[in-house]
């Protein structure tokens, strides 16, 4: 049977009655943007995170945006990022109007480190932007601690991070603000888009507000619709229990795949402070990346490369601020990673047997590579 990366009929079908009823409800509403199923997303989201301030907007990216306007980010500023991560972690500064720095990740966690960070700082940084990838956060004490020396803003890019924490702390809560987003195939997914803005700043928050409503010098217009509120909000009623599912079906894969050559599977950073991870990606390093891809799709298994190309890489971004050929910066852990890692099927619909299904592909195809 084939095994598609990604699906949510089964979840749907067993919240269809509750999401009939907020839709039905929409019908009645003169508000189709910006209401009250978006004021009850935001406060679910405070409530979960523990934020003291949600403010929701059209999309991940669109909150990164906004988020990066609210804190003052702008023209002349520089803001370091991870340059493994996906493409509107730095276009999201680009439209600021500020200038992305790359950095290269750790190895293991595919996240920013304070030391990485310490030497690309400049004069003109005014931020650094941390990314929360796959299934575990960075680790934010470091960072945080080097922000504070420097003066300098901390911004997370969580949108992959509903549910983690360290020290107890919800990611995005570590610096001036985060965001989290609600893309489909999010661990915390909609039918469409959306995005949420976590901040403790009530002036960042209010702020963040006038930018989402077009109403600041600064506008980005990007208010959340309410059907993709409701659809949340019925969603929240199972993330507990699918975010547990997705822990299982990583261990399942865990199991399966350790021994098998050619197979490096996720690595578990440990942080100074405890944390809570959560799968949203099962992502291994495989030798042979593509034409293991090319093999699974033929046996019916759909992959997602994560990422097959730095965002330095990009040919809009292909020598941004590196000088002359011979002295453009290298990012050895991410182009590692862009040429091996793969993204297998992992959502709450799967079944067992689908990983088994996964698992078997793979061995198949190194069991053949070994002959």
């Amino acid at each position: 049977m084939p095994v598609r990366f990604f699906t949510t009929h089964r979840a749907l079908a067993e919240e269809e009655d509750f999401l009939t009823e907020a839709l039905n409800g929409l019908r009645s509403s003169p508000t189709r943007t910006n209401g009250s199923l978006v004021r009850q997303l935001e406060d679910e989201v405070a409530s979960r995170t523990g934020a003291a301030h949600a403010v929701a907007c059209n999309s991940g990216t669109d909150a990164l945006v906004a988020l990066l306007l609210a804190a003052g980010i702008g023209p002349g500023d520089e803001v370091i990022v991870p340059v493994y991560s996906f493409f509107a972690t730095a276009s999201c500064v680009v439209h600021a109007g500020a200038t992305p720095v790359f950095v290269d990740v750790d190895p293991d966690s595919y996240a920013l480190t304070a030391d990485s960070v310490a030497a690309a700082v400049t004069e003109r940084t005014a931020a650094v932007l941390v990314v929360h990838l796959f299934h575990q956060m960075a680790d934010m004490e470091p960072l945080r601690t080097l922000c504070d020396e420097r003066g300098l803003l901390l911004l997370e890019d969580s949108a992959e991070a509903i549910g983690m924490t360290q020290g107890g702390l919800h990611a995005g809560r570590f610096g001036a603000g985060g965001v989290l987003s609600f893309f489909p195939t999010k661990t915390w997914g909609g039918l469409g888009d959306c995005g949420v803005i976590v901040t403790d700043d009530s002036g960042l928050a209010d702020r963040a507000r006038q930018v989402v409503a077009g109403a600041s010098a600064t506008p980005w217009c990007s208010e959340a619709d309410e059907v993709q509120a409701a659809v949340l909000l019925a969603k929240a009623r199972r993330l507990d229990r699918e975010i547990e599912r997705r822990r299982e079906l990583a261990q399942r894969y865990d199991e399966r795949l350790r021994a098998v050559e050619g197979v490096r599977t996720p690595r578990l950073k440990e942080a100074q402070q405890p944390q809570n991870r959560v799968w949203y990606v099962y992502l291994a390093e495989l030798e042979h990346r593509d034409e293991l891809a090319a093999f699974l799709a033929e046996r019916g298994v759909e992959t997602e490369a994560y990422y097959p190309r730095t965002i330095a890489g990009q040919p809009c971004f292909s020598g941004s601020g590196s000088g002359s050929a011979d002295r453009r910066p290298s990012f050895p852990n991410a182009e590692y990673a862009a040429t091996r890692a793969l993204g297998l099927p992992l959502y709450p619909d799967m079944t067992d047997a689908d990983v088994d299904e996964v698992c078997s592909a793979i061995t198949d195809f190194y069991s053949a590579k070994a002959n």
